[in-house]
């Protein structure tokens, strides 16, 4: 699954976040499933949810945990499969 900079996620309206000491927790109403998410997956969630798109998103990643692009972008990737696997988010 490639993302694309200018594309932006959306993310599910029946999922519950809640943070907790810089990480956090996603209740999928719908399935009753809790995920976690460390801080970076925290402080991406975050960004999405403000409507960053993805390229915004992996710049604002790059400067705040001073991380190569490429880095970034697996890491992020890997995030997002899971999460729209999990029906989270969709693209």
């Amino acid at each position: 699954m490639n993302f694309h900079a200018d594309q932006k996620i959306t993310l599910s309206s029946d999922v519950l976040f809640r943070e907790v000491c810089g990480e956090s927790v996603l209740l999928d109403l719908s399935s009753e499933n809790y995920f976690g998410l460390n801080e970076v997956g925290t402080r991406i969630w975050e960004l999405l949810e403000s409507g960053h798109s993805v390229g915004e998103t992996l710049e604002v990643l790059t400067g705040e945990f001073e991380v190569e692009r490429s880095v970034a972008e697996s890491d992020f990737e890997e995030l997002l499969k899971r999460l729209v696997s999990a029906g989270l988010v969709s693209v």
